[in-house]
């Protein structure tokens, strides 16, 4: 949802002949919301947030300008409703969701329903590192007898969670470029 709250929406050129927008806080500063530019930058990246999420309902202008004049030694009497733009999970944690949706997409095929209404709510993205056997054998040849010994359990585990992730529409299945085959 996009709004202008206190004439904070700015846009910038991508340089590619496209313009991107941005909720910016010196705006937010210069409408007198809050002394911003002095809170601490944690603080700072929630309210950024807070701002760009504020949609009147569950994000609301008070709570924009509550967060604007955080003062670090007051009484915290209210929530911040912040909203996650991302969730990044390696996979010693992602496996387990990943089956935790499988298998509640299957109870909602079962009970007659479209599987596809089990979605994250935000963007979800499974780093696959040290479960995955992407490498180069002849780079590391002293490694191979650990490589064998663990390839088969890892090419399990590996076609599982690669084949869940492109199930998942918002998600991404992330394999770096280098990753370690020691466990």
């Amino acid at each position: 949802m996009s709004h202008n709250l206190f004439n904070t929406l700015q846009s910038f050129d991508l340089g590619n002949g496209k313009t991107g927008k941005f909720y910016s806080l010196p705006a937010l500063e210069s409408a007198g919301v809050g002394p911003i530019s002095r809170l601490p930058v944690s603080i700072r990246l929630v309210l950024e947030s807070v701002l760009r999420n504020c949609d009147g309902l569950k994000v609301q202008e008070p709570n924009v300008k509550e967060l604007a004049n955080w003062k670090p030694t007051e009484a915290r009497t209210a929530e911040i409703p912040f909203v996650v733009a991302r969730i990044v999970l390696q996979d010693f944690t992602g496996v387990p969701l990943l089956v935790d949706l499988a298998a509640m997409r299957t109870a909602v095929a079962k009970l007659g329903k479209n599987p596809k209404i089990i979605e994250p709510l935000v963007p979800v993205d499974l780093v696959v590192d040290h479960s995955c056997r992407w490498i180069l054998p002849a780079r590391l040849i002293r490694w191979r007898a650990i490589w064998t010994s663990n390839s088969r359990a890892t090419a399990s585990a590996t076609s599982f969670s690669s084949g869940a992730c492109r199930r998942l529409t918002p998600s991404r299945s992330s394999r770096p470029v280098s990753a370690s085959c020691i466990r």
